[in-house]
């Protein structure tokens, strides 16, 4: 019995038709909204829209209401304190101090306002035609900086440095509060920012992603030349990109490596803006607000980089296991590797890794939350070895 049971495990992965586990998640509440932008503040997560205002989450994302600012487009956010900020489109500036249940428009009030950026107290907004404002009193009153005149398409702050991404004209840098401003060497348009330590990142108008290590002097291109990327987050050496109908993009070394996340959403789906809170990874698109927990796309933990003589992979711990446990293995060179999960018919449910990965000891945790009981396999393979083991999941 045991023996026919593994012999047809094995006829239905040579011959059957691989099922891909669908494990980007739409967010109940949400249809077809536009969504461009998205912060969290206090717990709460908001969403801005194109022409239906801000919706908020409570509960991670699990469910969604729309707050009283219900009729504009909100371009992006920003948050001081217990304040969140929301720029429109021609209505300027709104502000919310109790958790979006009502908002009160600022003096910055009939203006496109694409981007936000804060630093302290301070708050920056960066317009369609009319280039950059300041705030120093949380909002109450505004005061236009030395670049006017311009459409301001992204902001971000680098310590206490400011940088704005100018439609035609690069990158600019300001290290006294927008009073002064120069050009970087940014050679595109930069329709948004990331960091991580001291390294910043910019995604640029069919240009790919940008990085600069030494605060702008130089900027080099690393990946996705040819694709507008509209969105960027970042969570330690996690670098996401969202891009322009070519869905969702991760590094997991800083931008050396690049490789798609795509599985679930829509083909061909506009990422506008992406969101890490508690372990889940949010993109917001033009189909509404998408859901994925990190430990699914990232988190393969380079344990040794020691020479491995051969390809090993270990058995699953702690097996049985409920509903969490740690897959090994090891690679004696550098490899393109797949790591899948199988039930016992054969079907492929979950894909663990998809990517390139360096020689030497690797883990990775497996979470079996929406699986049933029952025996699984995992697969390790690349280009010349293929290894399996048996797992057994109890709940």
């Amino acid at each position: 019995m045991k023996k026919n049971s593994l012999l047809f495990f094995l006829l239905c992965f040579l011959f059957s038709n691989i099922i891909v586990h669908a494990q980007w998640v739409k967010c109940a509440g949400f249809s077809s909204e536009d969504v461009r932008s998205l912060i969290t503040l206090e717990d709460n997560i908001y969403a801005g829209t194109i022409d239906e205002g801000i919706y908020v989450s409570s509960d991670n994302g699990t469910s969604w209401i729309r707050t009283s600012l219900n009729n504009l487009t909100v371009w992006t956010f920003a948050a001081i304190g217990n304040i969140i900020y929301a720029g429109t489109d021609g209505a300027g500036v709104f502000q919310s101090t109790n958790n979006g249940s009502s908002w009160t428009q600022t003096s910055l009030n009939n203006k496109s306002v694409l981007s936000l950026a804060t630093i302290g107290d301070n708050i920056f907004a960066g317009t369609v035609f009319n280039g950059i404002y300041l705030s120093t009193n949380k909002g109450t009153s505004w005061t236009q900086t030395s670049i006017n005149n311009k459409q301001v398409l992204a902001m971000t702050t680098l310590d206490n440095n400011l940088y704005a991404g100018i439609a035609q004209d690069g990158i600019y840098m300001s290290t006294n509060m927008g009073t002064n401003w120069v050009k970087t060497s940014f050679p595109g348009d930069a329709w948004s920012f990331t960091k991580t330590d001291t390294i910043l990142f910019a995604g640029a108008f069919y240009g790919g992603v940008y990085l600069t290590t030494n605060r702008g002097t130089s900027w080099s291109v690393v990946a996705l030349n040819g694709i507008t990327v509209y969105s960027m987050a970042a969570s330690v050496n996690n670098i996401f990109a969202g891009t322009y109908q070519s869905g969702i993009y991760l590094s997991e070394n800083r931008g050396t490596n690049w490789h798609e996340i795509n599985q679930g959403l829509p083909a061909g789906i506009t990422v506008k803006a992406i969101l890490i809170k508690d372990g889940i990874v949010f993109a917001g698109t033009e189909q509404g607000v998408w859901s994925r927990l990190m430990s699914e796309i990232t988190g393969v933990e380079i344990i040794s980089s020691d020479v491995p003589v051969n390809y090993f992979l270990h058995q699953n711990y702690p097996n049985p296991f409920n509903p969490v446990t740690t897959i090994e293995f090891y690679l004696p060179h550098s490899s393109f590797v797949t790591l899948k999960i199988f039930d016992s018919l054969g079907k492929e449910v979950v894909i663990l890794i998809n990517e390139s990965k360096s020689i030497g000891h690797h883990r990775i945790q497996f979470d079996a939350s929406d699986l049933s009981s029952g025996i699984y396999f995992y697969r390790l393979e690349s280009e010349v070895k293929f290894l399996t083991k048996q797992m057994l999941l109890i709940k």
